[in-house]
């Protein structure tokens, strides 16, 4: 799934778009400088009940998606996509490549069935050849090159090459030691495919296209890698990793491999060809093996890598440049085989329903059918308790939340836990800031769901049981992984076994942290 800087002078709009990598189609959310909105679904190859193509580009215009990427040629989608304005990316099945390769009048061919006879009612404007060719289908490497120049040399005798671009998808595979990234450089094995590809990127303005998955490297690494720097999460700077040739400062792994491609480019005299992640993500489910791949990891990183293309923060090497990149994928493969994680690497179940809901800056609830934007904040699961003890005695502190219905005998008093009783209190906090971004982090030990936490008479805010309405003010967020403030106050105001003289008592030790602070 695509995530996509992109700027239309003539609307005014950003581009963010998300694409499966094994679908016929993609989703873009259009973020217009204002605020952002969810635009519509994309559905892969191996889920049950695929829309029809005059369905899906219905979906996509119905939604004011204009930018489309398929993985194949298909001939029903892209006249689907005539006429519509909808820019489309296509490309060349690895079954094909051979016989692409073999010969200029092959590949022709191709182009005239698959571009020409479509553009430009269909807006195709670009050409992926292949995928992942050199780890996946080695064989094919020796011709994957020809097939690239076959293909463009197409393009020149259409007169389409000015207006569509060849390249082709790699696996992070082919680059070795890519920590630290100054020091990283490709799989000398693949010298002769590499150095004769980055020549023909060079030559026609085309990226290098990279996959990225900080999931497996985190997984594979047995420990030596932190969940938190796969997962974009704030790191204390004295646990940021360092490249010592550069002095340059890595947060998260994602950035980290980006660069260490960038620096293999430039091992080899390349230094200005782009790189597109063509995928990248997270799976929400795993076997019982496969223990980090969850709801909250999912959410967290694919969440994360969104804010990290918006923010333009580039990476340590190339600074305020932002990396196109696909997150793969949007919808859970329900008929794919293999592993559990296999099949749920979506954003949304194949009824249509979300997984989890991404966030954007300012924008509320993404890639989520819930019209009414119902989103709560809750604790998160298996972390510290006395974390959870400071931030949920600081919403029902500093963060004056009305905490009344967690005393005993009050309707949420039940479970008398401390998980149950954050969630309850992060929530309120988080619905009285209007969902602000931000106002769901207590220092990383709070999550948005899109699953309503009420539980029989306990009706939490936000709810569509409630009737209460929670208007935004002006104090400040609840503290964040980046706050100086403690928030440690010893026990919460409305604590259900607080007495008089202990509020008292919590009272004095506020004002007395106030002043101190």
């Amino acid at each position: 799934m695509l995530i996509e800087n992109w700027t239309d002078q003539s609307t005014d709009f950003h581009v963010k778009c998300l694409v499966n990598t094994y679908a016929k189609f993609v989703l873009c959310v259009f973020q217009t400088y204002i605020s952002d909105s969810l635009i519509g679904v994309n559905i892969g190859t191996e889920v049950t009940n695929m829309p029809s193509p005059t369905q899906v580009v219905a979906l996509l215009k119905s939604q004011n998606i204009n930018r489309v990427r398929l993985y194949d040629a298909d001939r029903s989608m892209l006249l689907a996509f005539a006429h519509t304005g909808i820019q489309v990316i296509i490309s060349v099945p690895n079954e094909q490549l051979l016989g692409i390769s073999q010969s200029n009048a092959t590949a022709a061919n191709w182009v005239t069935r698959n571009v020409a006879a479509y553009y430009p009612a269909t807006n195709i404007t670009t050409i992926a050849v292949g995928s992942e060719v050199l780890t996946s289908l080695s064989n094919a490497a020796s011709v994957l090159v020809s097939a690239l120049k076959y293909i463009q040399a197409a393009l020149v005798t259409a007169n389409l090459d000015r207006q569509i671009k060849v390249s082709t998808p790699h696996s992070s595979a082919i680059i070795l030691d890519s920590f630290p990234p100054s020091q990283a450089f490709f799989n000398k094995t693949w010298d002769p495919v590499i150095v004769p590809l980055l020549k023909f990127l060079q030559s026609t303005g085309s990226p290098l296209l990279l996959n990225v998955y900080p999931y497996f490297d985190y997984v594979q690494s047995n420990g030596v890698i932190p969940l938190d720097y796969a997962l974009f999460q704030p790191l204390q700077a004295n646990k940021e990793a360092v490249d010592a040739n550069t002095l340059l400062h890595y947060t998260n792994v994602f950035d980290a491999i980006v660069d260490a491609a960038y620096f293999a480019m430039s091992y080899l005299n390349f230094t200005n060809i782009p790189i597109v992640v063509t995928e990248s993500g997270w799976p929400s489910k795993g076997g019982p093996s496969e223990h980090d791949a969850t709801v909250e990891n999912a959410n967290t990183y694919n969440s994360n890598l969104i804010q990290h293309v918006i923010n333009k923060t580039g990476t340590p090497k190339h600074p305020g440049t932002a990396v196109t990149a696909y997150i793969y994928e949007l919808y859970n493969e329900d008929s794919r085989p293999g592993p559990v994680s296999e099949k749920n690497w979506g954003l949304f179940n194949t009824n249509g329903t979300p997984v989890y809901t991404l966030r954007l800056a300012g924008a509320g609830a993404i890639l989520a059918n819930d019209t009414t934007n119902q989103t709560f904040c809750i604790a998160k699961e298996k972390v510290d308790k006395k974390m959870l003890q400071a931030a949920l005695d600081w919403a029902c502190g500093p963060g004056k939340v009305d905490c009344s219905a967690l005393m005993q005998g009050e309707s949420c008093y039940e479970p008398d836990d401390v998980v149950a009783h954050s969630t309850y209190a992060f929530n309120s906090y988080y619905q009285k800031m209007g969902k602000a971004l931000g106002s769901c982090d207590f220092k990383g030990v709070a999550t948005v769901t899109t699953t309503d936490p009420s539980r029989g008479t306990c009706v939490f805010p936000g709810s569509a049981k409630s009737n209460q309405t929670l208007g935004n003010n002006t104090m400040a967020l609840a503290p964040s992984a980046n706050s100086t403030t403690s928030g440690c106050i010893p026990k919460y105001y409305h604590h259900p076994h607080a007495s008089f003289a202990d509020l008292t008592l919590l009272s004095l030790l506020l004002i007395v942290a106030l002043v101190f602070l």
